[in-house]
């Protein structure tokens, strides 16, 4: 199978761009139950693995160890903003292992909370790894480490005992053998896994119910109760994954990924939904996933809700002119 259209961005009354892309709709035993495109579709997962990365340091106790807030469990899971919330979780996270900011390994970017505002950053203004939107998933790596007592200067290395814990716990969430993973470098330098669309789906079917599990007990229900709890912390002012879970507050936990990965799970419904954008369009990711919802009933009135601004967005330019708009295009298929 192939990707679908999936989103339409119009200029004037005529399409200028169109965005394909796959959907799979799964429920808590991995059952294909609606799609859009192809399923199977394999997708480097980006940033929606953050729960589960963060799930070996879970099982160990370190949240307790450490003394770490339920905030900044949920900070284990974020692509955060950089706001000054964020980084103060950040710094207090390292502080408790016994790190700081020079033991990061994530690089630094501007921060994405300007970029958010449709702003430009004051002139002078300087960042470091704080600021980047996955230095706290940094600073869960470190304490594991710390925990442990495993070499903090070679965490990221695909061979080192975190990184093998990590694999193991993403393959079990996914319901996949470890070897079935293939294996990329993210963005802030982590190994990130490619998979099955509807095995993404499963992970957080499985994210949002947080069953007791034999293998890592209690983790995934603390993920799931820390994200949904906090979820401003997982993200920021004015992003989606923060107007996902504020929709429906404490049933839907979700989790975007760069380049046109997004993943909801929904537990009043026990599913699983991912979708991505064969483009890596984020533009046209936020609109599909809103469309996704409502055909699913889950949403009746998106246009009254903090999902809003992903409707249908209107388009516009520099001088406030109307341009034209992005509408979904997708259809769900029952499996």
């Amino acid at each position: 199978m192939h990707h679908v259209p999936l989103v339409e961005v119009t200029r004037g009354d005529d399409i200028e761009c169109i965005h394909a892309g796959s959907v799979a709709v799964v429920d808590t035993r991995g059952d294909l139950l609606y799609q859009s495109g192809d399923p199977d579709f394999l997708t480097f997962t980006r940033s929606t693995i953050k729960p589960f990365q963060a799930m070996p340091f879970l099982r160990a106790g370190g949240p307790a160890k450490f003394g770490f807030t339920a905030r900044e469990v949920a900070l284990l899971c974020a692509s955060h903003s950089g706001e000054p919330m964020h980084i103060d979780a950040v710094q207090s996270m390292l502080r408790k292992a016994g790190c700081d900011e020079h033991h990061l390994r994530c690089g630094c970017h501007v921060p994405m909370h300007y970029a958010v505002a449709d702003k430009l950053p004051p002139a002078g203004e300087t960042w470091n790894q704080l600021h980047n939107n996955c230095s706290g998933k940094h600073a869960g790596f470190l304490a594991y480490c710390v925990q442990h007592g495993h070499a903090l200067d070679s965490y990221l290395d695909p061979a080192h005992p975190l990184q093998q814990a990590v694999r193991e716990s993403v393959a079990h969430c996914a319901g996949m053998p470890a070897s079935d993973l293939k294996m990329g470098i993210d963005g802030c330098s982590a190994p990130n896994y490619a998979m099955p669309l509807s095995r993404l789906a499963l992970s957080y079917a499985r994210l949002a119910q947080g069953a007791s599990d034999d293998r890592y007990g209690n983790a995934l229900g603390d993920l799931y109760q820390a994200m949904t709890a906090h979820p401003e912390l997982v993200s920021g002012a004015g992003r989606n994954d923060l107007a996902f879970m504020q929709t429906a507050p404490g049933d839907w936990v979700a989790k975007i990924g760069a380049d046109g990965v997004q993943v909801i799970g929904i537990r009043s419904a026990g599913l699983g939904i991912a979708i991505k954008i064969g483009d890596g369009n984020m533009r046209a990711l936020y609109t599909a996933a809103v469309s996704v919802l409502r055909q699913l009933g889950l949403v009746g009135s998106p246009e009254a809700s903090p999902l809003a601004p992903w409707v249908r967005p209107q388009l516009k330019n520099f001088m406030g002119l109307r341009t034209g708009e992005v509408r979904p295009v997708l259809r769900l298929a029952k499996a």
